[in-house]
């Protein structure tokens, strides 16, 4: 195990498709504290009945 080689770090999660003159969402460039949101201008928490989410329901075989 001494002489295992290091791989270069990579960091998997950053994006790699981000257009020219962009950036990808990072608390560095943010102008307050805490990451900038993804999701744009969508105010969390969201009322359930906007949401298009519908409960699945399973009939047990017996």
């Amino acid at each position: 195990m001494a002489n295992v080689e290091k791989k270069g770090y990579v960091d998997a999660g950053w994006p790699t498709d981000i257009p020219e003159g962009r950036h990808a969402v990072t608390e560095l460039v943010a102008d307050t504290a805490g990451a900038l949101s993804p999701y744009g201008d969508i105010e969390f928490p969201v009322d359930a009945s906007e949401l298009p989410y519908v409960h699945s329901f399973t009939v047990i075989n017996k």
